[in-house]
């Protein structure tokens, strides 16, 4: 029995009414989603932090809700594991026709993109998929989305010419949202905050930068910081409740300033 065998026999058994978990048992595809994606930021957790065996564990934790879900199929009459599999296989292949297919030239990364870009369309078109959005999924985290969005876009035309012109939007989108704050409009605050962030999404874009992983560095480095005025409080016995901004702030200006060394 090979490991993946293993794996999704265990699965079934889960999944049975008789004999089965009944956490397992009662779970949908809707409910399972959650976890999915929890699992994928897990796996991108561990890469970012360096940590192999944890890497190793995580990318176990998401083959498995992959089974999961073809369980769930199966058991529908929908698909089966080896479908997916297959599905990938043959999109793969269909993908690199400069690999597995019969162009007998390599093409360079510029033209293989395009090529790309190609195939995709037509696979869109197959699919009754014939706007250039159509297939974004709508599950992705927004800033993902967004730039994801806008990268489509690009490839059309509809872009700003530099980033020049982002900067313009950026600082207009800003105007805006102090326009609906001191007005007091907060749903129109939120539609503005919305914009803000579509625009950020953008530039990053417009720079190379995957948005999602720049605020997952600001993330870390908001986290290391504030440890940092924790652990500096702490060495008086006392905790940040018991300080108050202006102490904070210069120990957040320190933390900074141990970082650049």
């Amino acid at each position: 029995m090979t490991p993946i065998d293993r794996l999704i026999g265990i699965m079934a058994k889960l999944r049975d009414p008789v004999g089965g978990c009944p956490w397992d048992v009662e779970q949908t595809f809707a409910t399972i989603a959650p976890y999915t994606i929890e699992e994928a930021y897990e796996v991108a957790d561990a890469i970012e932090r360096g940590d192999m065996d944890e890497l190793k564990s995580e990318l176990g934790d998401l083959l498995f809700q992959t089974v999961f879900h073809a369980r769930m199929a199966e058991e529908q009459g929908l698909f089966a594991f080896d479908d997916v599999a297959n599905a990938i296989a043959d999109k793969l292949e269909r993908r690199h026709p400069h690999v597995f297919g019969d162009e007998a030239a390599k093409p360079d990364g510029v033209a293989q993109k395009a090529r790309w870009e190609d195939i995709k369309a037509a696979e869109r078109v197959a699919k009754a998929q014939h706007g250039v959005l159509d297939d974004v999924p709508v599950g992705l985290p927004a800033l993902a989305r967004a730039a994801k969005l806008t990268k489509r876009a690009a490839r059309v035309g509809f872009d700003w010419p530099s980033t020049d012109e982002v900067f313009d939007k950026l600082h207009e989108e800003v105007a805006e949202l102090r326009v609906e704050i001191a007005a007091g409009d907060l749903e129109k605050a939120r539609d503005e905050v919305g914009d803000l962030l579509f625009v950020v999404a953008n530039l990053a874009r417009k720079l190379g930068v995957e948005p999602e992983d720049a605020l997952r560095g600001a993330n870390a480095k908001f986290v290391r910081r504030f440890g940092f005025i924790e652990a500096e409080l702490a060495k008086d016995g006392r905790s940040p409740e018991q300080s108050d901004l202006a102490e904070m702030d210069g120990l957040w200006d320190a933390a900074k300033a141990a970082e650049r060394g």
